[in-house]
């Protein structure tokens, strides 16, 4: 029963039960989804437009003029182009008519089945926590960059200036635990359309004041077509470490094929299909923040040169305006709010519909409670909910305090993820709904293209692991990155 499966339709279930369906309800019994593909747009642009688009500059910089733009590129069309794929995976067996799937996992239980939907699980949920973890660090880097930004405007760019991260990470938690109460993504559409907006303008500020600087008076950056120079920037070691590392940061910066299907869940029935609505909502966010990313990455790079930092807001390529820098960064800041939502919603939904359909007569996991909150109107409190959320956002809080790495981490996590979920899966559900021959022409070259991408991923890991072991070395508790 769908009473089982799910917590928060439990509340409804008495209307559907005396036939308001059509009304209150879609097909599958959950409560109508009022999404669009606009909706969609905007938490992909929340998920996507992330951190990741304030190290592009570094990457441009390790990788060049040539293969930096194509690597962005070529990440791209691949993510585009496996998110079609996974969007038509979404109902099975038909992408239009068949039966809904609710979470990546059951989309491969749907069409793969066996371990592959224990490995999804495990590459889908680690992932995800990762990501959680990387934007609790990185927003607490740009809220110390704020009171960095103050101090030196005020003491001048010698003074040393260091602050500690933990209390802004305590900061977030509190807003995070907060937020987290909020009781899945269809009620998040506020949230990511204030967060794309945060990302559209603090990516401007970042773009205008690179522009800015590469047009300015003063000497200009040394750059090159393959990036930075053997012998005079870095060693032959580090310029094979630095350019995986930088392919690792790419593929982190298109990574949303995690959250897609639960994006899609959000999506009301059409016309359009819900798979014709997110393949636009794809199109739409892979081209916006693929414009944003070449101006980030290039025009930073023109600015900075090979000498360009992992994070041209938070690493101080920039001192002044410090006002202008405040706002980037407070911008960042609330960006990311939103994003962490975005990402660790379906871990939320994960757990507690796991435990209603494990203990469903359990009332501390199903009971819903309801309190009206002045100004707001109702609102449902689960102690569950209340209990596991807040526990989950402490621990991740604990974890980035430990681990206050930036580039690294991000890279680690994109290596981590871009094969499994952005590209094997797909590939492979793809395969398996079209039924497509093996040696045939067309398996074939999706294969070759899967392949592919998994020795991007291992090079890209690799360089990531190197860079984490020299930031562990280097490493002083307690300090500002």
């Amino acid at each position: 029963m769908e009473k089982k499966k799910t917590m928060f339709v439990e509340q409804s279930l008495t209307d559907h039960e005396i036939g308001d369906t059509n009304k209150n309800f879609d097909d599958d019994g959950r409560e109508k989804r009022t999404g669009t593909w606009m909706t969609g747009s905007a938490h992909i642009i929340t998920a996507v437009i992330g951190s990741g688009v304030l190290s592009l500059a570094w990457a441009i910089a390790q990788l060049g003029w040539v293969a930096g733009p194509a690597v962005l590129m070529a990440f791209s069309f691949i993510t585009y182009f496996t998110s079609t794929m996974l969007a038509d995976c979404y109902r099975s067996p038909d992408p239009v008519t068949g039966k809904r799937n609710y979470t990546y996992m059951e989309v491969v239980r749907s069409y793969l089945g066996g371990r592959k939907v224990q490995l999804c699980g495990l590459a889908q949920y680690g992932n995800l926590i990762g990501i959680t973890i990387g934007y609790t660090i990185t927003a607490s880097i740009s809220m110390v960059a704020v009171k960095r930004s103050n101090c030196f405007h005020k003491n001048g760019h010698k003074v040393k200036c260091a602050t500690s991260n933990t209390p802004f990470m305590i900061v977030f938690a509190i807003i995070q635990i907060i937020l987290s109460q909020i009781p899945n993504f269809h009620n998040l559409s506020w949230l990511s359309i204030l967060a794309a907006v945060m990302s559209f303008c603090y990516a401007s500020i970042g773009i205008g004041l690179s522009i800015a600087k590469a047009a300015g008076g003063g000497e200009h950056a040394r750059t090159a077509l393959t990036g930075v120079t053997v012998g005079v920037d870095v060693s032959g070691s580090e310029k094979v470490w630095r350019t995986f590392q930088a392919i690792g940061d790419i593929a982190f910066a298109y990574a949303y094929s995690t959250v897609l299907i639960e994006i899609q869940d959000t999506l009301k029935v059409g016309p359009p299909s819900e798979n014709k609505a997110m393949k636009r909502a794809s199109l739409v966010g892979v081209s916006t923040t693929t414009f944003f990313y070449m101006l980030c990455g290039c025009v930073g790079y023109a600015a900075f040169g090979n000498d360009a930092p992992g994070n041209f807001l938070t690493g101080f390529g920039f001192y002044e305006p410090f006002w202008l820098i405040d706002f980037a960064n407070v911008c960042i800041a609330v960006h990311l709010v939103g994003a962490y939502q975005v990402f660790c919603q379906p871990i939320f939904q994960f757990v507690e519909s796991q435990s209603a359909k494990r203990w469903p007569d359990n009332k501390f996991i199903t009971r819903e409670y309801k309190i009206h909150v002045p100004c707001c109107g109702e609102f449902s409190i689960n102690l569950f909910r209340l209990v596991w959320r807040t526990s989950y956002v402490v621990v991740t809080a604990v974890v980035a305090m430990i681990f206050p790495f930036f580039n690294d981490f991000l890279g680690l996590i994109g290596a981590a993820s871009f094969w499994p979920l952005t590209v094997y899966f797909p590939i492979e559900m793809h395969i398996a709904q079209k039924k497509i021959n093996k040696f045939s022409f067309t398996w074939t070259w999706l294969k070759i293209l899967s392949w592919a991408c998994f020795i991007v991923s291992l090079v890209a890991a690799a360089g990531s692991v190197q860079g984490l072991i020299t930031s562990l070395k280097d490493f002083k508790p307690f300090q500002a990155p």
